[in-house]
């Protein structure tokens, strides 16, 4: 498939940029629906999106022109989460516009705010820049918005979850009312939904499918490392793959500064990019891979937005991501605009659960294995000098004089052997690596489970605690598990879940089984009969809420079902006051209602003990003869020191500590 008709100078752009057939979201803006009207898009990063409002503002900027006239005030504005993605926006509509002679000029954080004044008073088309600085250009009067045709918000998600809402609301009260709207988002949650509604007129809504956007080229690697291997392994993965420019991530500043170091010891070309270092070193790390002086970027998720580097071809996860939209923003840096890429993810046995939680919930298939060991690497360093480019290029007339000459002190072995010697010099050396096992961290998670009380029907981590709650429904007929990605920390409750589930996927509470609330995630069984259809409605984003729910992989479907099938149902699970339960539960026939159950009455020994310090040592005050607790007798806050009114305060059986004592109040 191919573009629409476009204006001569951006197809030209395009096909000196080799863009043959448009992205599902490049195509979605330029359809006939879209055209002239306010735009709500999802896409994912690396899906084309930056190009596509390229496009879809052209006619507005243009009209029926095909070249821009001299610059005043800027026709559009695009407003962007952080000062790469700003800069990377900056050069992709430079060189789409190049031939329409457009002056593109970028206002970040981090830049110098008096050239970027000169720039903006010498005159711009678009205007590129980030909500803060937009925002006190705007203030001072250095921008000059009366001509504003267009304003764009890109990753408006991010936006939202770095705190620029009321930067972005300025930005839209102030842009003239008959402005053209573009809104790009991952996701629509609330924030997003609201936002277009009060700024918007007739949206458009655009929604393209993650599995349909820019990651469908990448390779998701897991390798098994032993917990002190981190930076063996890094240095192994670099070598074996050999990338010409590769990213690695790390969780802290600290931890890149180190990476770095060692990398930079062990002989690699190698910048570290971080939320320490000014705009200006930020500029030059990043310019040094895009011009090959250096080959790998050590970094914090800082670059996990808005890089866009041609030649990345390799992403490593030193550190686990924090969670699945980190991972897939990380990875986003390679496979993009239809190249290939490898993400390869480092599990030490202990964050294996972690790393397959991460995985499942972004609905990522990954390869497992260990990582490449030093004889491999010495084997493909073997194959890669006899096709290096020292052998194929033409030899002149100079080089066969200094080869006669070599021959003619040395043997051709010695000459080969110096040679391999100095082939292997430029090279950092492999690193040996102990493989921890594929199935240690199971081995681990298993004895964990074996230590469990017996009668539960859940592990330590899956456990419900008080004041959350797990609800078990038995299904006769076959079923499929879901995951949510929310749980208790998320204070996640059955009583709310159950009717978001029935809603989101369009089916009725008898239709749903088990639910299962954990930490971080919540699972739950679905009658196999609606679940293909329950996955589709899914899988779009919700108008009010934006809780990622997918199904489980065929291990974990296996898994959960097995937990489930040996272990009896328990009758009931509590939620503080409230036991969750079913109305067809088969366990609920023939029993009272909480609220009709008679209270649970303590132990005779229990009976008559004090709750804690302090207490009443008399109704009628101590030796003394006075009030124990001065002249109005108070006695825990109650109206008087009349009998009736002081509470009986006992402790339950088994309690122990704060958390086990409960007020019984005769």
């Amino acid at each position: 498939m191919s573009f629409p008709a476009l204006t001569p100078p951006l197809a030209r752009a395009l096909a000196e940029r080799n863009y043959d057939s448009p992205t599902p979201v490049q195509l979605a803006v330029l359809g006939a629906e879209a055209i002239d009207r306010d735009l709500l898009v999802s896409a994912q990063t690396g899906s084309g999106k930056t190009v596509a409002y390229g496009l879809a503002m052209a006619k507005d900027l243009l009209g029926d022109a095909e070249r821009f006239g001299q610059a005043a005030a800027p026709l559009a504005l695009i407003v962007a989460p952080t000062r790469e993605l700003a800069l990377q926006v900056q050069r992709e509509l430079t060189w789409l516009y190049e031939h329409a002679a457009a002056r593109v000029v970028s206002c970040v954080g981090g830049m110098d705010p008096r050239r970027e004044q000169r720039e903006l008073a010498a005159g711009a088309h678009i205007v590129v820049g980030t909500p803060g600085r937009l925002c006190d250009h705007l203030r001072r009067g250095r921008l000059d918005i009366s001509e504003l045709k267009v304003v764009v918000l890109d990753e408006a998600d991010e936006m939202l979850n770095l705190g620029f809402r009321e930067d972005m609301e300025f930005i839209l009260e102030t842009t003239p009312e008959t402005r053209r709207t573009l809104l790009f988002s991952a996701t629509f949650p609330r924030g997003i939904v609201a936002l277009a509604k009060q700024y918007q007129q007739d949206a458009f809504r655009i929604e393209v499918a993650g599995d349909e956007g820019g990651h469908a080229d990448i390779e998701y690697r897991a390798i098994r490392i032993a917990a002190g291997d981190v930076e063996h392994a890094v240095v192994n993965i670099l070598r074996f793959h050999e990338s010409p420019s590769t990213l690695v991530f790390c969780n802290t500043r600290d931890a890149v500064r180190h990476l770095q170091a060692a990398l930079l010891e062990r002989g690699f070309s190698v910048v570290a990019l971080s939320g320490e270092l000014t705009q200006n070193e930020r500029t030059h790390a990043l310019q040094a891979l895009r011009d090959g002086r250096s080959r790998v970027c050590v970094a914090t998720d800082v670059a996990a937005r808005g890089i866009d580097l041609p030649s990345l071809d390799l992403v490593i996860h030193a550190d686990l991501p924090n969670d699945p939209e980190v991972m897939q923003h990380r990875s986003g840096r390679t496979g993009r605009a239809g190249r290939k890429g490898v993400s390869v993810l480092l599990v030490p046995p202990a964050r294996r659960r972690r790393a397959e939680l991460l995985l499942n919930l972004s609905g990522t298939e990954a390869i497992w294995g260990s990582a490449p060991q030093a004889d491999e690497i010495r084997k493909l360093d073997h194959d890669r000098m006899l096709k290096d480019p020292v052998f194929t290029e033409e030899t002149t007339s100079e080089d066969l004089s200094l080869a006669q000459a070599l021959l003619a002190e040395r043997s051709a072995e010695e000459i080969a052997a110096a040679l391999a010697r100095l082939y292997r010099a430029r090279l950092p050396s492999p690193e040996d690596i102990v493989d921890p096992g594929e199935d240690r961290g199971r081995r681990e998670n298993r004895h964990r489970e074996d230590r469990a009380p017996r009668g539960d029907d859940r592990s330590d981590k899956t456990r419900a605690k008080p004041g959350k709650a797990s609800s078990k429904h038995v299904m006769a007929e076959p079923t499929v598990w879901f995951r949510a990605a929310i749980g208790r920390r998320k204070n996640a409750e059955a009583r709310w879940l159950l009717p978001m589930i029935c809603r989101r996927g369009g089916i009725d509470k008898r239709d749903i089984g088990a639910i299962k609330i954990m930490d971080t995630t919540t699972e739950f069984e679905i009658s196999e009969r609606v679940a293909e259809s329950f996955a589709v409605k899914v899988k779009r984003p919700d108008k009010e809420d934006s809780i990622r729910i997918e199904p489980m992989t065929g291990t974990l479907q296996a898994k959960a079902s097995a937990e489930k099938g040996s272990h009896a149902p328990r009758r009931d699970e509590r939620d503080g006051d409230h036991v969750v339960r079913r109305s067809d539960d088969p366990w609920n026939a023939g029993e009272p209602k909480h609220h009709d159950r008679p209270r649970r009455k303590p132990d005779a020994k229990h009976q008559g003990k004090p709750h804690a310090k302090p207490h009443v040592k008399s109704h009628e005050g101590g030796k003394s003869g006075k009030p124990a607790f001065g002249k109005k007798n108070k006695t825990f806050g109650n109206r008087s020191g009349d009998a009736k009114y002081a509470p009986s305060v006992t402790e339950w059986p088994g309690a122990s500590g704060k958390k086990g004592r409960k007020k019984h109040r005769g």
